[in-house]
């Protein structure tokens, strides 16, 4: 009888812990990817192939980028509200996977760099995709100049702001997931290779070429995130991490 009371007691308490841990991460790294994809494609698509504008070009390229935004508001606006969008579900993964860091005993300040860069990178996204909207508009199209100066913020902030950005999430994820056995070594160590490129890619504000670096610690950090997601246990006495750091079953330590 007192052990089904026990239980019955424990049970609500595992639930409601259970509760606590927020969404799941992989799907919600799954749904901010496939946002972000889906409005590049779309974007592209409607354009009729037609890619948004570098913002590399000199002052001779300032009349070809404003008939771009001028031929494609639709795109343009697509583009931008599925980038808005994306950056919803970007910043929920911040927090439930800073949160989840420090349920697994996490004290160092992994989990919280984690929240920053997720933080940080999703205003710089929703930044990038309102500017990006901006440029969509009928009264700002007729002014060349403004619509150059809109087109390189969206550029500096969707670029190479958010990316390093992303690269603090991935780092404030993997240092822990590779310390703390929390994530398979493989993938945290090549956490940590993607962070290093994204935090490299702010060489793109000096250099043009260093822009080559952008869609690989991008497109390769949002990849990251959805295997960390799913691999990222809940609980400390998951089987994976006692597999990994060597810790003893619950039933061999009370044994």
């Amino acid at each position: 009888m007192r052990t089904e009371t026990t239980m019955a007691v424990q049970n609500p308490t595992a639930r409601r812990h259970e509760a606590q841990g927020g969404p799941p991460l992989g799907p919600l790294a799954l749904v901010f990817t496939a946002l972000f994809v889906a409005g590049l494609a779309a974007g592209i698509v409607m354009a009729g192939g037609a890619t948004f504008p570098s913002p590399f070009g000199g002052a001779d390229a300032t009349d070809d980028i404003a008939a771009y935004f001028r031929d494609h508001t639709d795109a343009v606006r697509i583009t931008a509200t599925l980038q808005f969008g994306a950056s919803v579900p970007l910043a929920i993964y911040a927090a439930t996977a800073s949160a989840r860091l420090h349920r697994l005993g996490v004290r160092a300040p992994g989990a919280t760099i984690a929240l920053a860069g997720g933080l940080l990178a999703s205003g710089f996204l929703a930044l990038s995709a309102l500017l990006s909207w901006t440029l969509s508009r009928p009264e700002v199209l007729g002014q060349t100049g403004v619509v150059r100066a809109f087109q390189t913020l969206a550029f500096a902030t969707g670029g190479p702001g958010h990316v390093v950005a992303l690269g603090l999430l991935v780092a404030g994820v993997a240092v822990p997931g590779l310390l703390a056995g929390l994530l398979p070594r493989g993938l945290a160590l090549g956490g940590l290779v993607l962070a290093a490129l994204a935090e490299l890619s702010t060489l793109t504000l000096l250099f043009d070429g260093a822009a080559v670096l952008l869609p690989i610690a991008r497109f390769g950090g949002l990849l990251w995130l959805i295997a960390a997601g799913f691999l990222l246990p809940r609980h400390r006495s998951d089987p994976r991490v006692r597999a990994r750091t060597g810790a003893p079953h619950p039933e061999e330590t009370r044994a």
